[in-house]
């Protein structure tokens, strides 16, 4: 059974304004689905560049195959074949109509340089990850991206349990569905798939057992400030490795890195990075948390939610077609807030507590940023609290389910 996507709004918007619409994330998020979703019985022909008769020709003669497949066309897999992006390009620059060519790819970093050199100014990208919190539960989305007004109840209210359940399972659209995999074997396959697949065949890595290990000590390091050094130490290999693999796992949608927000006033600030996995149920499997009360019980338990909220946010920006504003502070001296976004001219600072019961002193470090920077707007705690309860003049204790 389809699950509607919040990104469907996007995805129309995108091709009434751009002659191309490219969506791109990981594989198995649902990128193919959603767009044969929107294709009306034969309005658009669809091509895979899986099938490799097809592939071959994308590669060694585009411009036959686009004679050949005409628009409106929704071509799918297009890493495999940077080669067709200049064709596109001279196709769509003979004519003014929009939408007419649809793109997916599951690796941004061998699509997005293409992109970018054969079809800036001509090309809408939307990000897609797995399902949104509102997604899974068949809930309304909200209008705009986090932070909106919270007024009222929380929109879905979570026991402690259930949650857990969804940060364990994670947001892959095929364990979501009836008759999903097995969770273990799901996942396996989905770590060897993308290991032979796209960090061998399409980035050119050839160590991919170490690969694989290096995946999981960023999953166990989720959350966490990002020292690439200690990291590449862990791994066995040389920071050089370890920074390009782990700009291999941010251009992937596997990882992210939440910079720090640095202002003119104070050379206090660090200036290393926080690592996020973007799905927690696959840092789950990584982490080998095999059931969601061992996490839930478990050490990683506090910044796996936090990574969920932090993912959540990002999809809340993704689905529209817009990159998330975010940031995080944090000094020499210790003081930190977990999230900062920039929305209407305010930085709007966020801490992220799994508590069901938050008291006014957690607001304690966000009383200390508003007191060394300027403009800092309406914030709060986004905890395990069933609805928004005001702790402050300027902020709120916020229930997970408001942020999706």
């Amino acid at each position: 059974m389809y699950i509607t996507r919040s990104c469907e709004g996007t995805i129309r918007r995108l091709s009434r304004t751009f002659k191309v619409v490219y969506v791109g994330g990981p594989r198995q998020v649902g990128k193919t689905t959603v767009l044969r979703h929107l294709v009306r019985r034969g309005e658009r022909r669809i091509l895979s560049l899986d099938d490799p008769a097809i592939r071959r020709l994308a590669q060694t003669d585009p411009e036959l195959l686009l004679d050949r497949f005409p628009p409106p066309l929704l071509i799918d897999e297009v890493q495999y074949a940077p080669e067709i992006f200049p064709a596109i390009k001279r196709r769509v620059d003979a004519s003014d109509a929009r939408g007419r060519y649809w793109l997916t790819g599951s690796q941004q970093f061998s699509v997005l340089q293409g992109l970018r050199e054969s079809l800036a100014g001509r090309v809408g990208i939307l990000h897609l990850l797995g399902f949104s919190l509102a997604e899974i539960l068949r809930k309304p989305v909200s209008k705009g991206p986090f932070p909106f007004p919270k007024t009222g109840t929380g929109l879905m209210p979570l026991s402690e349990r259930s949650l857990f359940e969804h940060i364990w399972r994670g947001s892959f659209p095929a364990l979501w569905v009836s008759h999903s995999p097995d969770w273990s074997a799901f996942y396996s396959a989905y770590v060897q798939t993308y290991l032979e697949r796209d960090v061998s065949l399409i980035a050119g890595v050839t160590k991919l057992g170490a690969f694989q290990d290096f995946i999981a000590l960023c999953a166990a390091r989720t959350g966490q400030l990002l020292h690439v050094s200690e990291l590449a130490r862990d791994a066995g290999i040389s920071v050089h490795a370890a920074r390009a693999w782990l700009s291999i796992l941010e251009q992937s949608l596997i990882v992210f890195r939440l910079r720090p927000y640095h202002a003119n006033l104070t050379k206090r600030m660090v200036k290393m990075s926080k690592l996020y996995m973007l799905d927690t149920g696959l840092a789950s499997f990584l982490c080998r948390w095999q059931t969601p009360g061992t996490l839930m019980a478990g050490a990683m338990s506090g910044p796996l939610f936090e990574t969920f909220v932090v993912g959540e946010i990002i999809k809340s920006y993704f689905l529209r077609g817009l990159p998330p504003p975010i940031t995080f502070f944090r000094d020499k001296e210790g003081h930190e807030v977990d999230l900062l976004i920039e929305a209407d001219g305010a930085l709007h600072p966020f801490e992220i507590k799994r508590a069901v019961q938050v008291r006014p002193d957690a607001l304690a470090q966000i009383a200390f940023l508003r007191s060394r920077i300027p403009r800092i707007g309406r914030g709060g705690v986004i905890s395990l609290v069933p609805e928004v309860v005001p702790l402050s003049r300027e902020d709120d204790v916020i229930p997970v389910g408001a942020i999706s």
